[in-house]
């Protein structure tokens, strides 16, 4: 990439409808009451994109990612729909990542059929565990069989790739627990797997009556277990908490981690995107009926400050075990990486980052305690000068 061009550009679709609201979800989902309406909404995301095109300013869109909510919800016709006029109104890369998330709960292998034949490319099941009494916990519709289902599904679907999603540091989980559902998802050998531990988000259920949840010792002996078993298994961990087989890397979330472009349609759906002016942020209407009804549906507008960036490029970059390079840092957010010097200096210094010839990337503990690196990162950025040398 040449120092001011575009990044990469993705295509994020909301569709916010599930069956039920899980009590450590903190995404804008709704649960369903009645039919969807899938018509309308198609039309809604559509005509959002048609309106969204100048501001494309003719890029190829890289990658598209279906998330929620409950993507799987919908049916493969209606998907096929958004994908066609996805393609009459953007130019797609010739090699266009098109993820689709799904619950066990909601799908088979009919649907995952038509779900490809609509053209999407990769599936992102969202498992989260194998043991019934944690399901339960988690608020999940699906039980340890339907997941085994699901997984054995999508492996013989006959997608480019799939992805699997399992949880760790569950309510009264133990290490053996969670190596076990791990040991049971690797067996199905999916070519991605995102391994997340639990966190207890503001605003959710579990943050009004939090569980119990395992010590801090016990979380990182979790952590451990899980992680050398994926390894053992061939899997790099290229990102916090993404695992993948050679080849499979996750192209869309790739660009979100490092600072690419995106835009967001549907409900609640979170836009990047960067001109010569600058980098803007959007949200879209969270409300689906005041987006279906085009009643505002750009909910805000936010030009980022330019000292805003560097905090907004870490939070992202740092995620990635290649960390990031100098020129990428300088593109990204217009300033050098020997400006920023005393940003860096304490984190080196406590053995958190590490600097290989010109990249800069966390250290094993640096990526445990990357959230309170990131703290200490973003009292530090507001302070920093506005405007680069």
């Amino acid at each position: 990439m040449t120092p001011g061009s575009p990044p990469l550009l993705g295509l994020y679709i909301h569709i916010p409808w599930c069956v039920a609201k899980c009590p450590y979800c903190d995404f804008h989902s709704l649960a369903r009451q009645g039919p969807l309406p899938e018509g309308p909404y198609v039309r809604a995301l559509l005509d959002d994109l048609e309106h969204s095109r100048e501001g494309l300013l003719g890029r190829e869109i890289s990658t598209i990612f279906f998330g929620g909510g409950t993507p799987s919800l919908f049916s493969g016709s209606a998907i096929a729909e958004i994908l066609e006029g996805v393609s009459g109104r953007a130019a797609l890369a010739a090699d266009c990542e098109i993820t689709l998330e799904a619950n066990p709960g909601t799908i088979d292998s009919r649907r995952f059929r038509a779900f490809r034949e609509a053209g999407v490319t990769r599936l992102s099941l969202g498992v989260q565990s194998l043991h019934d009494p944690s399901l339960r916990r988690l608020g999940r519709i699906h039980d340890a069989r339907e997941a085994h289902d699901a997984m054995e599904a999508a492996a013989g679907a006959g997608f480019r790739s799939f992805n699997i999603d399992l949880m760790y540091g569950l309510p009264d989980q133990t290490a053996a627990q969670a190596l076990a559902d791990v040991r049971a998802v690797l067996a199905v050998a999916p070519p991605h797997l995102s391994l997340y531990e639990l966190t207890i988000e503001a605003h959710t259920a579990f943050a009004h009556e939090p569980p119990p949840l395992p010590s801090e010792d016990e979380r990182m002996a979790i952590e451990d277990a899980v992680t050398r078993a994926a390894g053992d298994a061939g899997y790099d961990r290229y990102e916090v908490s993404a695992y993948a087989r050679p080849g499979y890397r996750c192209a869309h979330n790739l660009n979100y981690w490092r600072f690419g472009d995106y835009l967001g349609l549907g409900a609640g759906a979170h836009s990047k995107l960067t001109d010569a002016q600058g980098v803007t942020r959007m949200v879209r209407n969270p409300d689906p009926a005041a987006y279906m009804a085009d009643r505002g549906r750009i909910a805000s507008r936010r030009r980022l400050a330019r000292h805003e960036l560097v905090f907004e490029f870490l939070l992202n970059a740092l995620r990635l075990t290649e960390g990031f390079s100098q020129d990428m840092l300088r593109d990204r957010t217009g300033y050098d990486f020997m400006e920023l010097e005393s940003l860096w200096a304490p984190a080196f210094a406590r053995g958190l980052l590490e600097h290989e010839g010109d990249r800069i990337y966390t250290t094993p503990l640096g990526r445990r305690f990357l959230d309170a690196l990131l703290a200490e990162f973003l009292a530090t950025t507001e302070i920093i000068p506005a405007e680069a040398s």
